[in-house]
């Protein structure tokens, strides 16, 4: 099977963003490896999931917005399924798309040094460039450009991780699954900024594009998310694992990323700095265009109509999302709100996309042969309820029903 690097190296950009990375750190400088679990869970369902958002682009030829809106029928139950999805990525990546541009911002601080250039500045550079590529640039030059940023992020994530030398038996020990005393909302995070929502919209849409037809392309899209998506959550282990290697159990008060850049290098050196500030620089301008991609592609699906129509609507609602983007990262809310609160906010609504993308993939009207079989509906049932779980003790915490 050749292997050419697409739209499952785009689901691994978009969610090694700021708020993997900083969930990562979180987690492994708050629980040390304790949440490895987690990560290990979220990948393979990230996995399963983008597997079958493959089989609806290449196979079917659909994105999932214009399935989902095909299996609503007429109708309420229509426009409720469309309201739902651009609630969910219209609103939602808006507020995502300030805590990548953020988390750029913080990236650069890593490398120049805290005050080095004024944050407004750095952070509008970003949201430019993000709009120029998105604007200008056609979709290939977008998924090479991604690609790229993905190599560097990932190299930059894991070299910083075999600096640190990580116990390789803590690690292990991490793969048992339990929820550490205050880790609820940790764990939620880092579900939710590794199975993201929009990605399952982004796959569909930029695989149909991507692959021909035939069963020889379904196998080569659903091979190239494999490796690709197994890579980035690779990286996030790595992230973690940095965090708890060399700020577990210290003194030192860690918030984000930069944090982490900072303490390592006494120790480690400057080297370590680097490369964690590029690793975070890069997720963030990754993030910074897959969000809007998302939103744009799916708005064009909704609406409907010919190429140029849909073009339209993708370029001009992409380059709309990231004003707000910029928009909110100007008013000053500090990053790691957004990006927390974003990560929280992915965790609970997963369940009901997810949901979405089974029913869709059960009807043999749209995919004849790419249909679900039992055995994908079974874990997929089981990813769904894992998360509709933490989602649904973590309100019940919030409300005062549970401790």
């Amino acid at each position: 099977m050749r292997f050419a690097p697409g739209p499952g190296a785009l689901v691994a950009a978009a969610f090694i963003g700021p708020g993997t990375v900083t969930a990562c750190t979180l987690a492994g400088a708050n629980f040390g490896f304790a949440l490895i679990w987690a990560l290990v869970f979220a990948t393979l369902s990230t996995i399963l999931l983008q597997d079958m958002a493959a089989r609806l682009g290449a196979g079917a030829k659909l994105g999932l917005g214009e399935a989902l809106m095909r299996s609503a029928g007429t109708g309420p139950l229509k426009w409720l399924a469309a309201g739902l999805v651009l609630a969910a990525l219209a609103v939602g990546n808006s507020a995502y798309e300030a805590g990548n541009l953020t988390g750029g911002v913080l990236g650069m601080e890593a490398l120049l040094g805290e005050g080095a250039m004024d944050r407004r500045i750095i952070l509008t550079v970003l949201a430019g460039l993000a709009a120029v590529l998105l604007w200008f640039g056609g979709y290939k030059h977008l998924e090479r450009v991604l690609v790229g940023l993905v190599v560097v992020m990932g190299l930059a994530f894991v070299t910083a991780a075999i600096l640190v030398r990580p116990d390789l038996g803590a690690l292990a020990g991490g793969l048992v699954p339990r929820i550490p005393e205050n880790g609820l909302t940790t764990t939620i995070a880092l579900i939710g900024t590794t199975i993201v929502p929009y990605n399952l919209f982004l796959h569909a849409a930029a695989t149909r594009r991507k692959w021909g037809e035939g069963d020889g392309a379904i196998h080569e899209a659903r091979g190239e998310s494999l490796v690709s998506i197994g890579f980035g959550g690779l990286v996030s282990i790595m992230i973690l694992s940095t965090a708890a290697s060399s700020l577990f159990q210290s003194d030192q008060a860690v918030t984000n990323a930069t944090d982490m850049a900072r303490a390592i290098e006494p120790t480690f050196g400057a080297l370590a700095r680097y490369l964690v500030g590029i690793g975070l620089f890069a997720a963030g301008l990754t993030s910074a265009i897959t969000a809007p991609m998302a939103t744009g592609f799916v708005l064009g699906e909704l609406i409907g109509g010919d190429a140029s129509r849909r073009a339209l609507w993708f370029k001009g609602t992409a380059l709309a999302v990231v004003a707000i983007g910029l928009a909110i990262g100007l008013i000053g809310i500090r990053p790691v709100q957004l990006i927390l609160i974003a990560q929280y906010a992915n965790g609970l609504l997963l369940p009901v996309i997810a949901v979405f993308l089974l029913v869709v993939m059960n009807r043999k009207s749209l995919l004849g042969a790419h249909a679900n079989g039992p055995l994908a509906n079974l874990v997929g049932g089981f990813v769904v309820l894992v998360a509709l779980g933490l989602g649904l003790r973590a309100i019940a915490r919030a409300a005062g029903l549970m401790p």
